[in-house]
């Protein structure tokens, strides 16, 4: 299995970026799929996750309103489309799939199996 993650890049506060996994190696339709991200010196955090189907989508708090996954099955993409950029959205970005997530776990890093190798997106003030 591998996730290959793309899309990140130095931006200015305010502006948009859009991320992209391609997933090869697995049935993209069984997986849930979901971006974390890590900051320096803090833990990978949970940002958004996305249903098998696609048709139920978890947020974080912060990225609500801002942030919106969405997938495609044809091409075994999941994307992670960020507007209104902040600075304290700079980390490195990590897309990540797994069959047997739950509801109760989805949000914990721990309860998947696959990592993309992440990508970098940092927003200047």
């Amino acid at each position: 299995v591998q996730l290959q993650a793309s899309g990140g890049g130095l931006v200015q506060a305010g502006d948009s970026l859009r991320l992209s996994c391609v997933a090869s190696g697995l049935t993209f339709r069984r997986y849930v799929m979901a971006w974390f991200r890590q900051a320096p010196g803090k833990e990978r955090e949970f940002v958004v996750a996305i249903a098998r189907s696609g048709g139920n989508t978890w947020y974080e708090d912060s990225a609500k309103g801002r942030f919106t996954i969405s997938r495609d099955s044809a091409k075994n993409a999941v994307y992670l489309q960020m507007n209104s950029l902040k600075p304290e959205d700079t980390a490195v970005y990590y897309c990540a799939a797994d069959s047997g997530v739950t509801l109760s776990s989805l949000r914990h890093a721990s309860a998947y199996d696959y990592w993309g190798q992440g990508t970098q997106v940092t927003v200047s003030s």
